[in-house]
């Protein structure tokens, strides 16, 4: 097993039931009460890509953070539930014991693989304008949470509230991101990347209210020689909100590698709390 700590909190061990999985969390990626969502999501996607069945590469993602994963192990399924000439229609969940014995679902989910074919194609959302990442100081991680260590950010614009005055006129956040240490880009990490961005109520409102994803879907636009050709650069993310109402909002986002390839589009949908 490779030794990167995000590849040891992949780790999934088969059952003798295809499609069946054991894990584990990690502690490498903890957040404040439970795993980073982006580490599930990523842990999710793993399970597909690691069925036998399999056909092609991931195109689309979405996980429904049903319950608050607890430390410990956990079981993943993943079920082809149709397969076409050139997609395939995927289920997932995630399931822990209680200490009642009982079987909980933490997570649900749904996955598209497809066999991707050479097309006409055109970019639409060219990446922004930005300095360089080594022009870009690596932001300092805030403390009591674990994962924030496993990245290495570079804000150029929104990065984390360090004051709570006055609230914000905008939810716009952009930044360098790659793992630490250094780690070739594959689909697993553009999961876990996808949930790197805060929620942009912080920046929006004067309290640092509760908040946490509900569900996230992504989109995968890069095939895997794509993602190989990215290397270990820096991929850079933009987020934003577009509307806060009643507990909920949503937030996009849209990952870039370096050379202006756009990797992934994401979008979610977050609870706060007053």
């Amino acid at each position: 097993m490779n030794n990167h700590p995000f590849d040891q909190a992949l780790a999934l061990t088969p059952t003798q039931v295809p499609g069946v999985y054991q894990g584990s969390t990690s502690i490498a990626y903890w957040n404040m009460v439970g795993p980073f969502g982006g580490i599930t999501a990523a842990i999710a996607l793993k399970a597909v890509l690691q069925h036998p069945a399999l056909l092609g590469g991931p195109i689309a993602l979405t996980v429904n953070f049903a319950g608050a994963i607890v430390a410990g192990p956990f079981t993943v399924t993943a079920t082809p539930r149709r397969t076409n000439r050139s997609t395939q229609h995927w289920v997932i969940e995630l399931t822990q014991i209680d200490t009642q014995g009982q079987v909980e679902v933490m997570l649900t989910g749904t996955a598209i693989t497809a066999v991707r074919r050479n097309t006409w194609s055109s970019e639409d959302s060219p990446m922004p304008t930005v300095p360089v990442p080594a022009r870009v100081p690596e932001a300092k991680p805030m403390t009591g949470v674990e994962w924030i260590h496993r990245y290495d950010m570079r804000f150029i614009e929104g990065a984390f509230p360090t004051e709570w005055k006055a609230q914000g006129e905008a939810s716009l956040s952009q930044l360098w991101m790659r793992d630490t240490p250094a780690r070739g880009i594959d689909f697993c990490a553009l999961a876990a990347m996808a949930d790197i961005f805060f929620p942009r109520v912080y920046l929006r409102r004067a309290l640092r209210v509760p908040a946490g994803t509900v569900a996230l879907t992504v989109y995968f636009h890069a095939d895997a020689a794509q993602l190989t050709e990215s290397g270990s650069g820096y991929l850079l993310g933009q987020a934003h909100a577009q509307t806060f109402r009643n507990g909920f909002f949503d937030q996009s986002s849209q990952l870039w590698n370096e050379a202006g390839l756009l990797l992934a589009t994401t979008h979610q949908i977050v609870y706060y709390k007053e």
